[in-house]
């Protein structure tokens, strides 16, 4: 399943979005005495509060397709897995402002990729190109996409009796993601919203 999901990955577009979402194999309350996952899933973080389980990190491009991702503990930081999702890859990179760090941005400048981020309040401006301003106006377009996913029901089940059960479910939703036709587009955004 891993290597047809390889297989189905999406082509290399000039922008790129990434973005991490959680995978939650138990209720907070269970996360004590949760047996399925121990030693594998971790308690982590996100906007919206805690969860045990793991994180998906995930670059899409302006087609909806998946390009790369990559599957960590749910303590780990976005950033970390970045440079190892984009070896081999020259393209616009565009992130939340989780992904905001001097030194991930000037590792990604000499592998010629450019992060593209909104400013932190105490941070100094810059100038953009306007195209890349426009394309990071339109980041909450992966939001569209995560909510698709979770559509398929991949993400949020809390039942299941083996990791590798939960993986191949999860791996499954993603090929099923990937050969779909009506996949979120940006282009049928920068149609709907000119």
């Amino acid at each position: 399943m891993i290597c047809l999901l390889k297989t189905l990955g999406g082509t290399v577009t000039e922008y790129l979005f990434i973005d991490a979402t959680p995978m939650a194999v138990c209720h907070n309350l269970r996360e004590k005495r949760h047996k399925v996952f121990k030693g594998l899933a971790k308690k982590g973080k996100t906007s919206t509060g805690w969860f045990f389980g793991f994180k998906l990190h995930f670059i899409f491009n302006t087609y909806g397709e998946i390009v790369r991702m990559q599957i960590t503990g749910g303590n780990i930081d976005d950033r970390s897995p970045v440079m190892t999702l984009v070896k081999d890859i020259s393209a616009k990179l565009i992130g939340d402002k989780g992904y905001i760090s001097k030194k991930l941005s000037a590792e990604l400048f000499n592998q010629n990729v450019t992060l593209i981020t909104k400013i932190k309040k105490k941070m100094k401006n810059c100038l953009m190109d306007m195209t890349d301003k426009m394309m990071l106006m339109k980041r909450s377009f992966i939001e569209t996409i995560f909510s698709s996913i979770k559509l398929l029901g991949t993400l949020i089940h809390h039942r299941h009796r083996s990791p590798v059960n939960a993986f191949t479910h999860l791996f499954a939703g993603l090929i099923s993601y990937q050969t779909r036709d009506d996949k979120p587009s940006l282009d049928q955004l920068l149609k709907l919203n000119p």
